[in-house]
């Protein structure tokens, strides 16, 4: 296995069968965003290995049905003031609470910047996996395992459904509906590839609901309340879809139900999406496990 490197492990691409004459000119035309003369900067600095570790030239000559290994920087990455806590670290789990605006994993224009790589740093565990995600918008209880070899244990709870997740939001309050209920539909891919929407039932053609969401009324507030929801399924904005098509759209939420122009993050206005807590028997030492974050989701001011 290759190493990490200042917490970002390495990514890969596969070598196809193709015409190019050396290594350089594949990476060019595979990724025409960046520069001959940025890989042929990455090689030099041994960021650019094949399989077995060992540094690739920039014309050392195109071999197919391989692979080729690449550590990812990013220059001039925008700091992130937002600062998670380690909630809990035993030998084999790291349970962190992620503010909002703060992405779990590298992506885009976001690498050092994203909290798994600064635990990995922090922590000094350069093997440290997420089990999960949550939205870069959403804050709360996210897990992390120590130990790769443990991983497919934690993900089966996951895959099983065995893993109680119990969430809060702030979202419009509405006399009409009667609680506690639960939002069951079938969720597709929207128009727009940000969003997921409920299809309709001629869509479903009969299928089995893929997603089901148990929503709790907590407290009222004039206008909002405030709502525990426990997804029962795992998909992608699966509560910010259930609780916008329940009439309920949760505040801050730029996406649900109509996709606003995206821009620079309203740090004063997060969406009050919060994942409160998280419960599972672990698959490793078969003791119950429970974890709760210590963040807070605050009703915005009302309007004057």
């Amino acid at each position: 296995m290759l190493p990490v490197r200042d917490g970002v492990g390495p990514s890969q691409v596969s070598l196809p069968t193709g015409g190019w004459t050396c290594m350089l000119d594949f990476l060019v035309q595979r990724f025409p965003a960046i520069a001959a003369t940025e890989w042929t900067a990455r090689m030099a600095g041994g960021d650019v290995v094949d399989g077995a570790g060992e540094r690739v030239a920039p014309a050392q000559p195109y071999r197919p049905h391989g692979k080729l290994f690449y550590y990812r920087t990013v220059a001039h990455e925008i700091r992130n003031a937002a600062q998670a806590c380690v909630l809990f670290e035993d030998e084999l789990l790291v349970v962190a609470d992620k503010p909002h605006f703060l992405p779990v994993t590298p992506s885009g224009d976001c690498l050092q910047e994203t909290l798994l790589v600064r635990l990995r740093r922090q922590l000094g565990v350069p093997a440290l996996t997420p089990l999960h995600r949550i939205d870069r918008e959403t804050a709360g209880v996210v897990l992390f395992a120590k130990h790769p070899a443990t991983c497919a244990g934690y993900h089966a709870l996951f895959a099983g459904r065995e893993v109680a997740k119990t969430y809060q939001a702030i979202a419009p309050s509405n006399a009409s509906l009667q609680f506690p209920l639960t939002r069951i539909s079938n969720l597709v891919t929207g128009d727009h590839f940000m969003q997921m929407r409920e299809a309709d039932d001629s869509a479903a053609n009969g299928r089995e609901p893929n997603a089901r969401t148990e929503v709790e009324l907590m407290e009222t507030r004039g206008a909002l309340a405030r709502y525990r929801l426990r997804p029962l399924t795992g998909k992608r904005h699966q509560l910010r879809v259930h609780m916008a098509a329940l009439g309920l759209p949760i505040v801050g939420d730029r996406i649900y139900p109509r996709l606003l122009r995206q821009g620079g993050d309203e740090v004063g206005n997060p969406l009050r999406l919060l994942a409160q807590g998280i419960a599972f028997r672990d698959p490793v030492t078969g003791r119950e496990r429970g974890f709760s974050s210590r963040l807070q989701l605050h009703f915005p001011p009302p309007l004057l």
